[in-house]
């Protein structure tokens, strides 16, 4: 079993790592397994990424994320520019229903809501506003709906577990009430937990899963 000195070792070393991170900038907090991030960075994009590098090192069981973005006089923008600016982004993405998403923004948040068919769709939405300058987070509230038949989800996303070289489909149970999916059992990284809850949610027809699984190392 690591210490949590040595994962706060690797946490350092992988926000080093990252080109666009300055880790100088980010605080890490280690204990037992769970890491802390906090601090200051000019962008949302430098934020996820400190986020992803911290679940990326082996012996995280979670990230809770304190980083705040603060940008410079030059980059800030006001609520009415960056809901333009999202609206843009939205309406330009091929992957993206724009008419059928509403855009709202608070003090550099912009929350996503509406309705789409595809997971895809949503997660695309999200990635189309949250490069934009002066966005200090996205919430995506967007729902799935469509008319997939939820009888065979279930045996879907197993298939879809055992294609997968970053996944243990062996410690993954599955279940299914309607369009929800439950993950329980063990994965052996914080990485493979989000990559079972990727997978399971690109899933045709999921249109919500709880993951319940249990980082063991």
């Amino acid at each position: 079993m690591r210490t949590d000195l040595s994962i706060k070792e690797d946490v350092l070393d992988e926000l080093q790592w990252q080109p666009n991170i300055d880790e100088t900038q980010i605080g890490v907090i280690v204990k037992n397994g769970v890491v802390t991030l906090s601090g200051t960075v000019d962008s949302y994009v430098k934020k996820r990424e400190a986020e992803n590098a911290a679940k990326s090192v082996f012996g995280v069981k979670a990230v809770a994320e304190d980083i705040e973005v603060q940008y410079g006089e030059s980059f800030k923008k006001s609520d009415t520019e960056i809901a333009l600016a999202a609206v843009n982004a939205l309406k330009w993405n091929i992957s993206v229903p724009s008419n059928k998403i509403e855009v709202k923004v608070e003090n550099g948040w912009i929350y996503l809501t509406g309705e789409v068919m595809w997971a895809f769709e949503q997660n695309a939405a999200k990635k189309a506003v949250e490069n934009l300058s002066g966005v200090k987070y996205v919430v995506n509230n967007i729902t799935l709906k469509n008319s997939v038949d939820a009888s065979n989800i279930e045996a879907k996303i197993k298939k879809a577990f055992e294609r997968s070289a970053d996944i243990d489909s062996k410690g993954i149970t599955v279940k299914t009430e309607g369009h929800t999916v439950t993950l329980s059992g063990r994965v052996h990284s914080l990485k493979e937990k989000d990559d079972a809850r990727r997978t399971a949610y690109y899933s045709p027809g999921v249109w919500a899963v709880d993951n319940e699984l249990e980082v063991v190392y």
